[in-house]
């Protein structure tokens, strides 16, 4: 399967779930991408407190998995310079819902 994954939140505990999902789908042989919006893009420098979130970003990375932040969201945090993933656009999301057989929003 193809899996989409939206993360909007930049709650730590949601981020982290989400990540753990995808760490999880990778393992059982899907195909996942994830999409990072809004105060998403944040999940690119969460790091280890109590929801352990960079643990599981970089795990999802380790196992194939892809992440692209939108630009404008890192511009409006001034972030995009710092982006340790590929900065995508509105067209990498279409995208994304159009490759995916299912999405999923955090």
């Amino acid at each position: 399967m193809r899996l989409g994954i939206v993360i909007y939140s930049n709650d730590p505990e949601v981020v982290w779930n989400a990540f753990r999902f995808g760490v999880f789908s990778l393992a059982q042989g899907d195909e996942v991408k994830i999409f990072l919006l809004g105060k998403g893009v944040e999940a690119l420098t969460m790091g280890d407190g109590k929801f352990k979130v960079g643990e599981q970003r970089d795990l999802f990375v380790e196992n194939g998995g892809e992440i692209v932040a939108c630009g404008v969201c890192l511009e409006i945090r001034d972030a995009r310079e710092g982006a340790t993933c590929p900065v995508g656009s509105m067209n990498d999301l279409y995208e994304l819902t159009t490759w995916a057989d299912k999405v999923v929003s955090f």
